[in-house]
């Protein structure tokens, strides 16, 4: 489990984050939903060791990991996918997806997982297409695809709907769902888009002006208003 207790940023002398806490449970999605510039992907680039918590304690499987950097968080089982997709254009799908691999060695370094190409058909149908070639959606299941290639026990992504045509949203929203039902994976998700949100989400949490202003469990959201609380 994903345990965020008091956590505070900085930029200048603006307060971004204000003693954020928080769990993401294993078998869980975890939405967090807020307008633009409420402190969502600053949150985001905490967890990962993008940039360093200024205060407070971020644990992941019982230790607390505010030291680590990137990488070596990527090596304890947390992926990230990115506002962007940040996906290497010129290099194939295939390269792209074996990138994530970068935690594993040996031949579990040098082989794409079944499971990702089952999870996402396109990629394999597109395995020697370059990453650049493909539409936004393509791009965007290329990304969580990547991210998943590590076998991550903690998922994090960052509004995954954003510029991406309906079909493609359901479909990213089935595998979403799929995964959260294996039981063994923790998934945050940072999202904009209410509806998409509110039927993925087991909890959720609700940011304004770097805090959390509510919370509770993902069937609760109609009632609570939680659309009137994010829509712009």
């Amino acid at each position: 489990m994903l345990q965020v207790n008091e956590l505070n940023q900085f930029y200048g002398g603006s307060h971004i984050l204000r003693g954020l806490s928080f769990d993401a449970k294993i078998g869980e999605v975890t939405c967090l939903l807020g307008r633009n510039g409420v402190g969502k992907t600053t949150l985001l680039k905490c967890l990962m060791g993008l940039i360093p918590a200024k205060s407070g304690t971020i644990r992941w499987q019982d230790q607390t990991i505010n030291a680590r950097k990137p990488h070596q968080r990527v090596q304890a089982g947390i992926a990230y996918v990115p506002q962007g997709r940040e996906i290497f254009p010129r290099l194939t799908v295939e390269e792209n997806l074996l990138m994530g691999l970068s935690r594993f060695s040996g031949n579990a370094a040098k082989q794409v997982p079944d499971e990702i190409y089952h999870l996402f058909p396109i990629l394999l149908e597109m395995k020697h297409r370059r990453g650049g070639d493909l539409s936004g959606g393509q791009q965007q299941q290329l990304a969580i695809g990547r991210a998943l290639a590590c076998k991550p026990g903690l998922l994090i992504l960052d509004e995954p709907t954003e510029g991406i045509q309906p079909s493609v949203i359901k479909e990213i929203g089935a595998v979403i769902r799929q995964l959260a039902a294996k039981g063994d994976m923790a998934i945050l998700l940072v999202e904009q888009f209410y509806d998409f949100a509110a039927e993925l989400a087991d909890s959720y949490l609700v940011m304004s002006r770097g805090s959390i202003v509510k919370r509770g469990r993902g069937e609760e959201m109609e009632a609570e208003n939680v659309r009137g609380m994010v829509a712009i």
